[in-house]
């Protein structure tokens, strides 16, 4: 890390790769840091890098093995507080238990606030994420929040597609918000699927709202975990007349498209591949240039809104 750079970047071990993808767009070097699990199964880490007085950015993606990758986060924010880090920028493209957002029945926890007071708690000064699952999590903070949209990334490559007739489906009234940004931005008509969880693993869906028949349907989601939601409403809307069906999301934790009616699907890079995941429907787009200019805008003190949430 070359000393007149007015910033550092450092990666946990959850998405090393985004990390240097990162660098490269900052043309700067990943700092040395040594994370190492001890025989008991705690994790140890040493920065190996001068930090005193300098402001420190460290990507960390909490997902695959989100209790492991949060607690490595805290100990690294930790070790670069205790060496003097002027600032700590956390950077976690994908917000691991974002979902546990209010408590929607009796006895459960809200997991995202407690993960907010641990990063604040630990030492971190500044987050910044993207596509969180409940924007209003960015109030769980006493810290500034910068939350990016993969939104310009992702209508880019739908628009490379060259879709005919299409028209923009969110696959539950949840994700109403996200896919009517994409509709206005494309300048296109939207739907939405009503669907209604049964249990954890089963989905009912009740009506298509919005008219799909003869075109290429675009489904608009944040996160695809099961994949589930996805394949319910793409099945709908193939039986609704849909030409073509498409998927864009930009959280994948994984799934399997077997019998599925989706015909490809987009993704960003938040989120690292499975080992040994292959399928050819999948269509990844990096998210490393956005979290550059970010990073290059917080550190020049330039606003970020203007730059993404346009």
């Amino acid at each position: 890390m070359h000393v007149d750079n007015p910033f550092m970047l450092f990666s946990g071990s959850s998405h090393r790769e985004l990390a240097q993808e990162i660098a490269g767009c900052l043309g700067v070097q990943l700092g040395k840091v040594l994370i190492e699990t001890f025989p008991d199964g705690e994790i140890g880490v040493q920065i190996n890098e001068n930090v005193r007085g300098r402001d420190v950015f460290v990507l960390q993606s909490v997902a695959r093995h989100p209790n492991l990758y949060l607690m490595e986060l805290l100990i690294i924010v930790d070790a670069l507080k205790r060496a003097s880090a002027r600032s700590i920028v956390a950077v976690i493209p994908y917000f691991g238990y974002a979902r546990q957002d209010r408590k929607d029945k009796g006895r459960v926890p809200i997991t995202a606030k407690l993960v907010a007071n641990l990063l604040e708690k630990a030492g971190v000064t500044r987050v910044l994420t993207m596509d969180l699952h409940a924007e209003q999590i960015q109030g769980f903070f006493d810290i500034p929040v910068d939350n990016l949209y993969s939104r310009p990334v992702l209508i880019q490559a739908v628009n490379e597609m060259k879709l005919e007739s299409c028209v923009v489906v969110t696959p539950d009234v949840g994700s109403i918000k996200l896919a009517s940004a994409f509709a206005e931005k494309m300048k296109v008509d939207l739907a939405i699927v009503d669907k209604r969880r049964v249990n954890a693993e089963q989905v009912e869906v009740n009506a298509l709202i919005g008219e799909v028949h003869g075109k290429d349907v675009l489904l608009i989601d944040d996160i695809c975990s099961t994949g589930g939601t996805l394949k319910t409403a793409a099945w709908v809307c193939k039986k609704a007349g849909a030409k073509r069906v498409i998927a864009a999301v930009t959280h994948f934790v994984g799934s399997t498209f077997e019998e599925s009616a989706i015909e490809e699907m987009l993704i960003t890079n938040t989120i690292p591949l499975p080992s040994g995941f292959n399928d050819p429907r999948i269509k990844v787009v990096s998210v490393a240039p956005l979290f550059g200019k970010a990073i290059q805008s917080i550190v020049s003190a330039a606003s970020i809104s203007s730059l993404f949430n346009a």
